[in-house]
């Protein structure tokens, strides 16, 4: 999909559909609009089919005018920016229903940030219109091809023109984060996902991969790792994608994606019902993967490092058993009570290894309780962390893209629950599941400044419309974006 800016004369402007953003008061653009079409705009308010109210949709078929059909969107009640983002999917989800294969965004209808609209405008666009190319009959791929994001001065097609490429990036990230999240576990396996780290940094500027086998793995001492894919035939692998887009001096971010490419529970089995849906236990390093390509898409001046611990967890005769234990990277040990609480063993070896990278951050994504439903929903996303402007950074990020977090206390009266006879610590806890997941990784987190995101609940839905959703590829391309804006003026 190609994303143009125009300030060309509005009524000359050819294309399929046009986007009027509108209350139920004509605005000037409106009104010029609604003269170029007989006072069809307004016969459409009078008439009460239209109200304006927030994100409203109803079509004009123009006929024979520059305009095919013209989709009028609400603007009444706008408040937030969640607001804005209900404006904006409602368009494209009614866009997308035409047959229209170019559309023009009258951008001046929604505010004066044309930069951060047409970023969203860009993604939602992108989002909205992914089909998952799987195996098998294909869905019918959307038609439309081009947006145009139009502004009434020329000097404001720059704002917008930068926003339309960061959301472009941001909308490809996610959907490559979807298609792998979507691919079936026979065939999205760790090897799979290699070869698509190598893919996609062979596709990609600044990009290089390096793929850590089971034997460099044993040399490293990542007894803990490894006691995840012990019972299975598939091998684990460590996939580190490499992003330079500053100088060597500038400390890199560093993103930590859980990818568990099918998670039976191991020995501590999981109920059946369901668990077709652990395919999804690897969205954590697929959002990672899609993060580093929207990165060097957009070609931002920030170092990035992506480092994804891919496993299968599976009950074999030399899986790890409850009451093993193993030993970490770091030198600790663990009591391996549930082996369902695999996430965390296979995230402490990935981020004592992210200790070698000297990072200025490190940020965990994961799968990794279903608590943090209990406690969120399916609307937000845990974040835990041991740096308070890093949460507050990350939540503030959230908020702007509308992909949000809720942060979660990480206090010493949860880690004591980890305590074990046997070992250093055990692998779970007793209440409060989400917060002693994270208070365990925040003992292999001790040398950097660390953030932990919790996405069970939000990287796919169940139901009719199950599928992977490429959260949180928005919210932490917000914050490397804000870092990168920070390394430039500094």
């Amino acid at each position: 999909m190609k994303f143009n800016t125009s300030s060309s004369n509005l009524l000359k402007v050819k294309s399929d559909s046009l986007i009027l953003p509108t209350g139920s008061q004509l605005n000037s653009y409106a009104k010029i609009l609604d003269e170029s079409l007989d006072g069809a705009v307004s016969s459409i308010i009078q008439s009460g089919d239209f109200t304006g109210k927030l994100s409203q949709t109803c079509t004009i078929h123009t006929f024979n005018k520059a305009f095919q059909r013209i989709i009028l969107v609400g603007t009444e009640g706008v408040t937030s920016s969640q607001h804005y983002f209900a404006i904006i999917d409602a368009v494209n989800s009614a866009l997308l229903k035409t047959p229209s294969t170019n559309a023009l965004w009258l951008g001046e209808g929604l505010g004066e940030n044309h930069e951060w609209l047409a970023s969203m405008v860009a993604r939602s666009s992108l989002s909205l219109s992914y089909q998952y190319a799987g195996t098998g009959k294909y869905p019918a791929r959307p038609k439309l091809k081009k947006v145009v994001y139009w502004c009434h001065k020329k000097d404001q097609t720059i704002a917008a023109e930068k926003g339309l490429l960061f959301g472009k990036a941001v909308g490809n990230g996610m959907n490559l984060a979807r298609q792998l999240g979507n691919t079936p576990a026979n065939i999205c396996t760790p090897n799979f996902l290699a070869k698509e780290a190598k893919r996609v940094a062979n596709n990609m500027p600044n990009l290089t991969t390096t793929i850590l086998k089971e034997a460099d793995m044993r040399a490293l001492k990542m007894g803990s790792l490894l006691s995840v894919s012990a019972g299975s035939v598939e091998p684990a692998n460590l996939i580190i994608v490499k992003y330079k887009g500053a100088k060597t001096n500038v400390k890199p971010i560093v993103l930590v994606g859980k990818a568990v490419t099918f998670d039976t529970g191991g020995i501590s089995l999981k109920p059946g019902r369901g668990m077709d849906e652990m395919k999804f236990d690897m969205c954590g390093g697929a959002s990672v993967l899609g993060i580093m390509n929207a990165v060097s898409e957009a070609d931002l001046p920030v170092n990035v490092v992506g480092i994804i611990p891919a496993v299968e967890n599976m009950p074999a005769g030399n899986a790890t058993k409850p009451g093993d234990v193993v030993k970490s990277m770091s030198g600790q040990t663990i009591e391996v009570l549930n082996t369902d609480a695999e996430g965390r063993l296979i995230l402490c070896d990935a981020l004592t290894y992210a200790d070698k990278f000297k990072p200025e951050t490190v940020i965990d994504i994961a799968t990794l309780t279903g608590a943090v439903i209990g406690a969120l929903g399916k609307i937000t996303s845990g974040l835990l962390s041991n740096d308070d402007e890093l949460a507050t950074q990350l939540l503030s990020s959230g908020e702007h893209c509308d992909d949000r977090a809720w942060r979660l206390p990480l206090w010493e009266e949860y880690d004591k629950q980890l305590k074990s006879n046997f070992a250093d610590m055990a692998n779970i806890g007793g209440e409060a599941g989400t917060i002693t997941a994270a208070c365990f990784l925040a003992r292999f987190t001790k040398k950097y400044k660390w953030a932990h995101l919790d996405v069970a609940g939000t990287a796919w839905i169940s139901g009719p419309k199950k599928g992977a959703t490429g959260r949180p590829v928005p919210l932490l391309m917000e914050y490397i974006k804000t870092k990168a804006m920070s390394n430039q003026s500094s």
